[in-house]
């Protein structure tokens, strides 16, 4: 499947599980994992048939692995930000990124609350609802808006920091230039979690690292801790005070 099919896809996965969500009442917890929510079995309900039909792979943080075998894998995160939708706050979205031997392909990211649209494709540019992002101009850490996942290390300066709970949108705000960078501080993340927004960033041109050098691009379940940032400067510089 070509790049913009698969975004394509992508993007109609998100349409249909802003449409299941839109007819849910309850959107308290449900009994699956400890964090999982009705939300997330509703997404996910929705999202899997549609991506196995079209003959890709799935791992997806709320359900079993699923032909992996498959010359692409999409990886989900059917409500990232699950937490926050629970409670209302319109800081929620679908993520879903393509993965294939060469690495990440395609990477869609929708505000299921706000209907703003990332979407990337490999060599292909980053987006915003149609419109192409850059980053900010912002060179140092002392001058840059942080959003962070969990608690910040003891002499983590920046001009601000904010804790929002939806990495992929936290990420994708770093793409369009809304914030200046993103650092995993807890015990990381899983790669639906991240990997959508990472190839935006790495798209629209952010300097993307982690703070154990390990490679992000993974189709497993494993952690890592991505900071993406404006400049090399800014990412360096979370790094050293992280490690």
């Amino acid at each position: 499947m070509e790049p913009a099919a698969l975004v394509e896809l992508f993007e109609n996965v998100a349409t249909a599980i802003r449409a299941g969500l839109d007819e849910l009442a309850d959107w308290g917890r449900a009994d699956g994992h400890d964090s999982q929510y009705r939300h997330d079995v509703v997404a996910d309900d929705i999202a899997i048939p549609m991506l196995l039909d079209a003959g890709l792979g799935v791992v997806s943080e709320e359900s079993p692995t699923r032909n992996t075998d498959r010359p692409i894998v999409a990886v989900i995160d059917p409500i990232d930000g699950s937490t926050n939708a629970s409670m209302g706050l319109p800081w929620f979205a679908t993520s879903i990124a393509a993965v294939d031997a060469d690495g990440l392909v395609a990477g869609v990211v929708v505000n299921q609350a706000l209907g703003v649209t990332y979407r990337a494709t490999r060599g292909g540019g980053a987006f915003r609802d149609g419109t192409r992002i850059a980053p900010s101009t912002c060179d140092t850490l002392e001058d840059a808006i942080v959003i962070i996942n969990d608690r910040p290390p003891a002499g983590f300066r920046p001009r601000q920091y904010r804790v929002l709970g939806a990495a992929a949108l936290d990420m994708c705000a770093v793409a369009d230039g809304t914030a200046d960078a993103f650092a995993d501080y807890g015990t990381g993340l899983a790669p639906w979690d991240y990997l959508g927004a990472l190839l935006v960033c790495s798209e629209a041109g952010v300097a993307v690292g982690s703070f154990s050098d390990e490679d992000l691009v993974e189709a497993a379940e494993v952690r890592r801790s991505p900071v993406v940032a404006s400049s090399a400067t800014v990412r360096d510089a979370i790094v050293a005070i992280g490690r």
